[in-house]
């Protein structure tokens, strides 16, 4: 007999893989088939076992049949269990999960597919933990490979609505945020202030992988935002490599288009020393020589720390966003579309008064949450000191 092996898939059925002569007679549905192909084929276990010629010289290994994890379960979780592993409160969740369900919904068409809602808890938690995928998906009821279809086809989802989510200053706003932005630091006629962050992630496989190191000597990308004075983020620019210096990234941002259609209105961003001073852009006096500059001085650096600030909870809100999640292991567009839609989700936080719960660290101690910002000072740049002058002797002085 030309029988060499069959393999058993399931408890009724088994495969003989080879050519078999005698297969045909196995069942029924065999002989409606004609001859056995050379190719693998499926008869019934019982029947190969019953038959008399089944005391074959080969190998039939049984195996047992799939068993599936059970599922994250939303509707089971307390809420401060929610607000620890996914950042959100049961009830903002529930919102995400309406909005993105049209687009999510198709991922269930098969038999063995994800709920919306289960696709939505797993990327929150992996935004959150900043764990493998691995891990992840282990804790929310999937595999590697599925929770990985399931991230990319969540953040194609987020990142449709990104215009809801972050948006620039609107004119009917301004009155609101130049007050907030006052009452940190008596700088008038603020609407925003303006740093870039840097977000790891491993060396690019192509020849131009240098361009991704930053002043630190690591690979990231680095990213400008802009912040009003609740941390709110209006702004997110995160295309461009960790060598690019934050100046450059300001001139080919959209930040000086959407300012200047708002020059009418008297407004400002505050910067660091790594930018130019321009009309519309405040930076700190390098060399103060007056009490005033020392002053003024004082009072921008109260009021810029807010963009520090902002950074801080956003990555310690989502840790693959922070150095001690380590790097995004991702290619650098999919690591942009993942800090645009941790930028969306904090607005949704801030937007929904969600409480932050942070996890103690192994020692019981909490975990650092703010980095240290890598200015960039070191691009001269032209400047425009009148509006900066004229703050200066108008309200320092």
């Amino acid at each position: 007999m030309a029988v060499t092996s069959a393999v058993v898939t399931s408890a009724a059925y088994i495969i003989i893989g080879s050519w078999d002569p005698y297969g045909p007679m196995l069942t029924n549905a065999a002989l409606r088939r004609g001859l056995c192909p050379p190719t693998a084929t499926v008869y019934n276990a019982s029947a190969v076992t019953s038959h008399p010629l089944s005391h074959f010289r080969g190998t039939v290994r049984w195996q047992n049949p799939p068993v599936y994890r059970p599922l994250v379960d939303l509707s089971t979780m307390e809420e401060r269990h929610l607000i620890i592993t996914y950042r959100f409160d049961r009830a903002a969740i529930q919102e995400l999960c309406i909005q993105l369900e049209p687009d999510l919904m198709s991922a269930i068409r098969h038999p063995t597919g994800i709920p919306p809602q289960v696709q939505v808890l797993s990327v929150l938690h992996f935004f959150a933990s900043g764990s493998f995928q691995t891990t992840v998906a282990m804790a929310s009821g999937m595999s590697q490979p599925m929770f990985s279809n399931v991230l990319s086809r969540v953040l194609s989802a987020l990142l449709k609505h990104m215009r809801s989510y972050i948006v620039f200053s609107q004119v009917e706003d301004l009155p609101t945020m130049k007050g907030d932005f006052y009452a940190l630091g008596h700088i008038p006629n603020i609407i925003g202030a303006i740093e870039g962050t840097h977000v790891a992630l491993p060396p690019p496989p192509h020849r131009s992988q240098q361009v991704y190191r930053n002043r630190k000597s690591y690979n990231s990308m680095n990213v400008q935002m802009v912040c009003l004075a609740d941390q709110y983020v209006s702004h997110v620019n995160a295309m461009f490599p960790g060598s690019v210096h934050d100046a450059y990234i300001l001139r080919n941002s959209s930040i000086p288009y959407v300012i200047g259609q708002l020059q009418r209105q008297c407004v400002w961003l505050l910067g660091d020393s790594g930018y130019p001073n321009l009309s519309w852009l405040l930076t700190p006096v390098r060399n103060p020589r007056t009490r005033a500059e020392e002053l003024y001085n004082e009072a921008h650096g109260r009021t810029r720390r807010v963009i520090e600030r902002t950074f801080g909870l956003l990555k310690v809100r989502f840790r693959c966003l922070h150095m001690t999640g380590g790097s995004l292991f991702y290619s650098p567009k999919k690591v942009c579309q993942i800090i645009v839609a941790c930028c969306m989700l904090h607005n949704l936080a801030l937007r929904r008064q969600v409480p932050f719960l942070q996890e103690d660290g192994p020692d019981g101690s909490v975990v650092a949450a703010v980095e240290p910002v890598d200015s960039d000072e070191d691009e001269p740049e032209e400047e425009d000191m009148q509006n900066r002058d004229s703050v200066i002797q108008q309200y320092f002085q």
